[in-house]
């Protein structure tokens, strides 16, 4: 049996894993990559296998950097199931749609561009609105804790990672020449205690055992902590400066966690009257998904629900459905929350009101995510004084603020606890999803701490297992 890294090995997007064992071939994610030129390229290249001769897909969740070229695997010949959870499909049929017609926007846009610089060679997206719809098709929807056997000579099961709605760890049993072996894929695993998910679901036993690594270097501040900066950042830009806030945030998952923590703030008078706005059609198309399966969230988020049904006082908010609206946003100088996608600010409406917004002292950006490298909102956490948005040199003058207790993602601490649940060391040990220094950290720690062995797997790197 053979496993095979195609992305998210030295870098946190691109998730993507091909196991074969000579009577069947799948793939475990099947992710974008994202930030700067080289993840174009990556993706439009991606592919080291005949999509037609994969069996099927087995998907952790619907964020774009594990799910986001699945469109054009299907486009390219792939005709299997896509196995995911029941949630996770939901998102799906907003996600993958809106990242397609981000992609024809964009590409229209470069092409224009060059066009105007006399090329004649024009440029085609990665895949269409209408390739995302067919593949679409292609979703099977499974239960959270139940045993599915998509191949003869396979066994998994969905367990509950806690990071967004729907996400999943994924144990798979692989039978082969008479011998199962247990392979275990952690997926991105959520925060214990973080808004609106459930905790992750523990894992006892492995013999192979991918770990992500996103945070795996460093711990994340205190909830009490990260709410008081919060309050901090937002009063002081909407009450003192007479500015605005911009947050971009992940239509799916960061949206909705910022949309409950907003509204218990305000509930329990930490924060005044606001008038938030969410910038996405997406966006209230996942918070309405979210409310669909109010049986996946936890009690305070729950709560949360049931005090927003109970009280006609509550902070303002507004979904902005169409351009128009959203380019009237950028007229408005201060008083306004705008929560925007991308969440690392490299498409989508949030490069307008960074443009709008960013040479403005009075206002500040809110960094709530992770931030890859060479994406725009990583050349902000580092300190650039100077981006540029649309061809345009933007001056950033706007406070940037990093609130890193938000993370969807286990830190260090929370990732080496989970691994603790382990009854014995796993044979093998692969630290993925984090920027090689990250995974060089956990790594470390997992030796120190556990007195574990483990490897890190190079980009396009097979082991046999």
């Amino acid at each position: 049996m053979q496993l095979t890294f195609l992305g998210a090995a030295g870098e946190v997007t691109g998730s993507s894993y091909l196991i074969e064992t000579g009577t069947v071939r799948f793939l475990v994610d099947c992710g974008m990559f994202q930030g700067g030129r080289e993840a174009d390229r990556k993706n439009r290249t991606a592919f080291k296998f005949d999509p037609r001769a994969i069996d099927f897909v087995l998907l952790t969740h619907a964020h774009i950097d594990h799910s986001g070229l699945l469109p054009r695997l299907s486009a390219w010949g792939f005709r299997g199931p896509v196995y995911c959870t029941a949630a996770t499909a939901d998102l799906l049929q907003v996600m993958l749609k809106d990242s397609a017609y981000i992609q024809e926007k964009e590409i229209e846009w470069r092409n224009q561009s060059r066009r105007r610089g006399l090329s004649t060679q024009e440029l085609a997206p990665l895949y269409t609105v209408t390739q995302a719809e067919a593949m679409l098709k292609q979703l099977v929807r499974v239960d959270y804790d139940t045993e599915i056997k998509p191949h003869p000579a396979i066994r998994c099961c969905f367990r509950d990672a806690g990071h967004i709605l729907g996400s999943a760890i994924i144990e798979l049993w692989v039978k082969q020449h008479g011998a199962s072996k247990k392979i275990v894929f952690s997926g991105d695993l959520g925060k214990p205690g973080h808004p609106v998910v459930r905790d992750p679901a523990i894992i006892r036993q492995a013999d192979v055992l991918l770990i992500e690594s996103t945070y795996g270097n460093r711990l994340h501040r205190s909830m009490a902590d990260t709410l008081d900066e919060l309050v901090i950042a937002i009063n002081d830009t909407l009450i003192r400066k007479r500015g605005n806030v911009i947050i971009p945030a992940f239509t799916v998952g960061r949206t909705q966690d910022l949309l409950f923590l907003l509204i218990d703030l305000y509930r329990r008078g930490k924060l005044g009257e606001m008038d938030i706005y969410v910038d996405s059609p997406m966006a209230r198309a996942a918070t309405e998904i979210t409310l669909k399966h109010i049986a996946l969230l936890d009690q305070e988020s729950a709560d949360a629900l049931k005090w927003m049904n109970d009280n006609v006082k509550k902070p303002r908010i507004h979904f902005v459905q169409d351009i128009e609206e959203s380019m009237q946003l950028n007229s408005m100088k201060h008083g306004i929350i705008i929560i925007s996608a991308s969440g690392m600010c490299d498409a989508g409406r949030i490069k307008h009101h960074l443009k709008y917004n960013l040479s403005r002292p009075e206002c500040s950006i809110l960094i709530t995510g992770f931030q890859a490298e060479r994406t725009l909102g990583r050349r902000l956490v580092d300190g650039a004084r100077q981006v540029k948005i649309f061809g345009q040199d933007i001056r950033v003058k706007a406070a940037i603020y990093t609130i890193g207790g938000l993370s969807a993602h286990a830190d260090q601490a929370d990732l080496l606890n989970w691994l603790r649940h382990f009854e014995k060391m796993p044979e093998k040990i692969f630290v993925v999803h984090g920027e090689h220094s990250n995974s060089v950290a956990l790594a470390a720690a997992i030796a120190q701490e556990l007195k574990w062995a483990t490897s890190i797997p190079e980009f396009l790197q097979a082991v046999k297992l």
